[in-house]
């Protein structure tokens, strides 16, 4: 009887530690489409006195649409159109940016690294030193930080109006 207890004791030791260690090593990848639909609505963000960036970000197959202006005292100063596109293979989303008051096309990749936060790179050689971080405070505010040398240059938050 002895020997049997011992036995059921020593299986259920390692059928226990067997079980806790997968559970530890199982991650699951974050879902980037599903994700990237906390972006959708309008968003606003302070820039600086007065001026402030509104963007309106659609849905657009498994990517999305955004539309984005500066304005300031009423007046818009300079628009921006970015089209994300999710790329399988990367597990990301592939940004290309065209700035109405510039001849250059930015590209850049963004990606979620948990349900709440992510990070977009710049990736085309004129820009790539620019790295920002984002993360959803709640449903409603975000804050996305800029950041060059490791240096954070600045940091705005964007709260949704629609």
């Amino acid at each position: 009887m002895r020997t049997l207890c011992k036995s059921t004791l020593i299986a259920l030791f390692f059928f226990i530690n067997i079980n806790v260690t997968q559970a530890q090593t199982i991650q699951t990848k974050p879902d980037q489409i599903e994700l990237m639909k906390q972006f959708t609505g309008t968003w606003k963000c302070e820039l600086g006195k007065d001026t402030f960036l509104i963007t309106e970000n659609t849905p657009f197959g498994n990517g999305m649409i955004s539309r984005s202006r500066i304005v300031t005292k009423g007046e818009i100063l300079d628009s921006v159109i970015q089209l994300y596109g999710y790329d399988k293979k990367a597990d990301r989303f592939i940004i290309a940016e065209q700035i109405k008051s510039s001849p250059v096309i930015e590209i850049c990749s963004a990606w979620f690294t948990s349900e709440s936060t992510g990070e977009i790179i710049v990736t085309n050689p004129e820009n790539a030193p620019f790295t920002f971080k984002f993360e959803f405070k709640t449903p409603d505010i975000i804050v996305q930080t800029e950041i060059q040398d490791d240096k954070v240059v600045k940091e705005v938050t964007g709260i949704r109006v629609k």
